[in-house]
C-alpha cells in the first residue's frame, strides 16, 4: 500500500514523503487515516529528536511518522484480529500504550504508525491493549478530538482529596468546591471549561485565568458563564495581567478561603507559583503543561504541604476509559471538542505548522490528510468565500454551528476533494 506521510528524521528536520507499507502481518490492522490534529507535544518532539522518551535512537535512519490525534477508517484486518474489527468501519485510538513498561507510542515511535498519513498500520500492542477502539459517530473530527479530550478528563479523575480521618483519597475535583485554571483559554484550556459541565458532581465555581485579552473573549463565546450557569457552575474569565488576576484577588473570589483544585495549563513557572500560593486546605494542583526543558522548576511552598496538606501532581495523557469516556459524551452531544479548534489544513502544511506551532497561537489545528490545503483559520472563511465557493459553504456550515468547526463542514470539505468513503 502506498501512502503519504509527514515523517520526522531528527531535530527540526520533518519531510512529507510517498512510500510503500509493507504487507501487514497476522496481527496488524492497515487503517486509512482521515482526521489528525495538530498538537504540541509534537512540536515538543521536533525540538527534541532523539533526546524525547518517545523517539527511537534510530530515527536518522528509521524515521517515524508524526501525529497521534488521528481516526479514520479500516482498510484490512490480520487474521488475530479478524474476531474483532472488520474493513470498512470506523476508528478511533487512544495512543497511551504503556506497553511492556514501555513508552512507545503511535505518532512518537513506530515507522509505520502514526496519524499525519494516508495510511498507516497498527502494531498488534495497540489492539492487544484495547487502545483501537470502535467509532461509530458521524465526524471524523470528533474521534481525533477524542484524544486531547481524554487528558483533559483523566487530569480531573486524577485530582484527589483526603479526610483526614483515615486517609482515604477522594478521586476528582472537590464537589461543591473551587477550581483555578491558569493559562486556561487555549485549546486545551477550552476543553477543559467544558468538561466539569457534564460532571454529575460539579464544582460550584470555576475560575479561569489568561494573558491574552483575545483569547479571552473568544473562550466568553464559546463557554460563556450563562451557558456554565444553566448547567450549575458558576465560570468567571479573568485577565491576568489586570489587577483582578492578582494572586490577592483570585483568592477573594473564593471568600479567602483559596481553591481546591488548580490546573496550570502553561509551563510557566510563575503559573505554577500562583497555583501553588492560591491552594485552599487539602488542594491539589495539576501541573498539566508539559515543559519541554527537562531543568523545567518552580518554588513550592513545603510550609503549606505539612501544615494545610497541600499536594501537586502532573498528569500527561489519558487511558483507554478516559478515551471512551470522551466518544462517548461527544456522541450525546454533552461534549463540545469542537471548542478546541480555530483552524484546519491539509497534510502538505502540517510539518511547516508543526515547526511554528507555539509562534502561530492557534486553537487546535485539524489536519485532513488526504487533501493539500494551507493553514487556514476558521474565522477567515467568510472572507476566503467570496473567492472561493468551498470556502463560502463552509463559513455558512460553521456560522449555522456557533462558529464551531462541525460535522456537516467536515463533510463539505471531504466531499470537495473526494474524499470517499472505503
Amino acid at each position: 500500500m502506498r501512502t503519504r506521510a509527514v515523517r520526522l528524521y531528527g531535530v527540526d528536520d520533518l519531510r512529507l514523503e510517498a512510500f510503500d507499507l509493507p504487507e501487514i502481518r497476522d496481527d496488524e490492522i492497515l487503517v486509512r487515516v482521515i482526521s489528525d490534529s495538530i498538537c504540541m507535544s509534537t512540536y515538543k518532539l521536533l525540538r527534541q529528536g532523539k533526546a524525547h522518551k518517545r523517539c527511537p535512537p534510530n530515527v536518522d535512519t528509521n524515521p517515524i511518522i508524526i501525529g497521534h490525534e488521528f481516526a479514520g477508517d479500516i482498510v484490512k484486518v490480520g487474521e488475530k484480529w479478524r474476531h474483532a474489527f472488520r474493513p470498512g468501519e470506523k476508528f478511533a485510538q487512544q495512543p497511551a500504550l504503556n506497553y511492556q513498561g514501555k513508552l512507545d507510542s503511535p505518532g512518537y515511535s513506530y515507522e509505520y504508525c502514526g496519524g499525519t498519513a494516508t495510511y498507516c498500520i497498527m502494531p498488534s500492542e495497540v489492539m492487544e491493549l484495547g487502545c483501537l477502539l470502535h467509532y461509530d459517530g458521524d465526524a471524523y473530527y470528533d474521534a481525533s478530538l477524542g484524544e486531547p479530550m481524554s487528558c483533559i478528563i483523566g487530569g480531573y479523575r486524577m485530582m484527589y482529596h483526603t479526610n483526614k480521618q483515615n486517609y482515604d483519597h477522594a478521586m476528582g475535583v472537590k464537589p461543591g468546591g473551587h477550581v483555578l485554571v491558569l493559562g486556561g483559554c487555549g485549546p486545551m484550556g477550552l476543553g477543559a471549561l467544558e468538561y466539569p459541565l457534564c460532571l454529575t458532581q460539579k464544582p460550584a465555581r470555576v475560575v479561569v485565568a489568561d494573558a491574552d485579552e483575545g483569547r479571552i473573549e473568544r473562550a466568553k463565546r464559546l463557554v460563556s458563564p450563562q451557558t456554565a450557569r444553566e448547567h450549575g457552575v458558576e465560570l468567571i474569565y479573568v485577565n491576568a495581567l489586570r489587577p483582578e488576576g492578582s494572586v490577592e484577588s483570585l483568592r477573594a473570589l473564593t471568600g479567602g478561603r483559596g481553591y481546591d483544585d488548580v490546573f496550570v495549563y502553561a509551563p510557566v513557572r510563575a503559573l505554577a507559583e500562583t497555583g501553588d500560593a492560591l491552594l485552599a486546605f487539602d488542594g491539589c494542583m495539576n501541573f498539566f503543561a508539559g515543559p519541554s526543558d527537562p531543568d523545567f522548576k518552580a518554588l513550592i511552598n513545603l510550609y503549606n504541604c505539612h501544615y494545610t496538606s497541600t499536594h501537586i501532581l502532573g498528569s500527561t495523557g489519558g487511558n483507554t476509559d478516559d478515551m471512551k469516556e470522551a466518544l462517548a459524551l461527544s456522541a450525546a452531544k454533552r461534549l463540545r471538542p469542537s471548542v478546541m479548534v480555530s483552524h484546519i489544513c491539509g497534510i502538505d502544511a502540517v510539518a511547516g505548522v508543526t515547526a511554528r506551532l507555539p509562534e502561530i497561537r492557534a486553537g487546535k489545528i485539524l489536519s485532513y490528510t488526504h487533501i493539500d490545503l494551507p493553514l487556514t483559520a476558521i474565522d477567515d472563511f467568510e472572507k476566503l468565500g467570496g473567492d472561493n465557493p468551498l470556502f463560502a459553504k463552509l463559513h455558512e456550515s460553521c456560522a449555522a454551528h456557533s462558529g464551531l468547526w462541525n460535522s456537516e463542514a467536515e463533510q463539505i470539505l471531504l466531499a470537495h476533494f473526494h474524499v470517499e468513503p472505503v
